[in-house]
């Protein structure tokens, strides 16, 4: 799965059209394989960003969570110690 895809379930505030779009977007360069598409493609690769763009958040709209809504600065602060834990020398 793509690195640069994150969960975008159960944020406070929720996930922005932008980064729903952004999702639909590294989903459909690393399934295709073209970071950008021929002209011939072009109009099949952006339909399908949009489609799965329409259908993820759909999907982020109608899911339900028992658990506390996370909180953005920390799940990035938790990201961060992650890598420099891992990328440590």
């Amino acid at each position: 799965m793509c690195r640069n895809i994150r969960p975008l379930h159960n944020f406070e505030p929720p996930a922005t059209a932008e980064e729903i779009e952004a999702a639909a977007l590294q989903y459909v360069r690393k399934i295709s394989g073209f970071h950008k598409p021929a002209k011939v493609n072009e109009a099949a690769f952006y339909t399908a960003v949009d489609d799965i763009a329409r259908a993820s958040a759909q999907l982020l709209a109608t899911l339900e969570s028992t658990a506390m809504p996370k909180n953005r600065e920390e799940e990035a602060a938790r990201a961060r110690a992650r890598a420099a834990q891992r990328f440590a020398q």
